[in-house]
């Protein structure tokens, strides 16, 4: 099926993006991963054996037009001057729109300086500030799922 998007071009509905960010150190295997599906849902993991922490999953159900606009940016550019991934850590994104299926990988980024200080700080800053955004939307979906378990909680509770 094809849709009309943003710009007047016709994309496919295929839709797909993946993020991951991970270390291996002195807790084992530590990361944060969260997938928009095509079908709406959104999948989070997080896992850190600090303090023996268990992995942490959540499943949401979403709109893809919540990030597809943002992810248009991203299409366009390229990882090749982008730090490599190193003993601090590695990030991957994945993204799946209509026809174009792109991946990017790069190293773990601590601050907006080591974006500056990069072969490529337009590029790295539009995928700095894209893993921010996506990591909002899919935290902010978790906790509205927290919040809403709660209400309906103290609803049945109090008025039974």
């Amino acid at each position: 099926m094809v849709q009309p998007h943003g710009d007047g071009e016709q994309e496919n509905d295929e839709f797909y993006v993946r993020y991951y960010v991970g270390h291996k150190g002195k807790f084992g295997h530590e990361f944060l991963e969260f997938e928009f599906r095509p079908d709406g849902k959104l999948r989070y993991a997080n896992n850190s054996n600090y303090k023996n922490d268990i992995m942490i999953r959540k499943e949401i159900w979403l709109t893809p037009a919540v990030i597809r606009d943002e992810l248009d940016l991203i299409m366009k550019e390229d990882d090749n001057n982008w730090p490599e991934p190193d003993r601090v850590g590695r990030q991957e994104l994945e993204i799946v729109m209509g026809n174009e299926h792109i991946s990017f990988t790069t190293s773990k980024i601590g601050s907006l300086v080591d974006v500056q200080s990069s072969k490529d700080p337009e590029g790295l800053r539009i995928f700095y500030y894209l893993v921010q955004s996506l990591f909002d939307v899919s935290l902010l979906g978790t906790q509205s799922i927290h919040v809403l378990a709660k209400v309906l909680l103290f609803d049945s509770v109090a008025f039974g």
